[in-house]
């Protein structure tokens, strides 16, 4: 079993990004301006979770991967799936 995050709390999100992904720098803004708190991973300094973005990615690392407080996980979602997520 792949090593996943830490549950972040209630009304939080982790995301697991790199530091030159467009879709994870613009996710992060739209998360910082609505008030929802970010832990932000970057897989290319901690490689620790690349078999758990892979193994809920169909074998793909693809970013940004996010982790919500109930330990599932979507794929570049919107900030509205973020928010309906987290029920907001």
């Amino acid at each position: 079993m792949p090593q996943a995050p830490q549950s972040p709390a209630p009304g939080s999100i982790v995301m697991l990004s790199t530091g030159w992904c467009g879709y994870c720098k613009r996710l992060k803004t739209q998360l910082s301006s609505a008030g929802i708190p970010v832990t932000e991973i970057d897989i290319e300094t901690d490689p620790s979770f690349i078999e758990f973005i892979e193994s809920v990615n169909d074998g793909n690392r693809t970013v940004p991967t996010v982790v919500y407080p109930d330990g599932t996980a979507a794929t570049n979602p919107t900030l509205n799936q973020v928010k309906s997520a987290l029920g907001i």
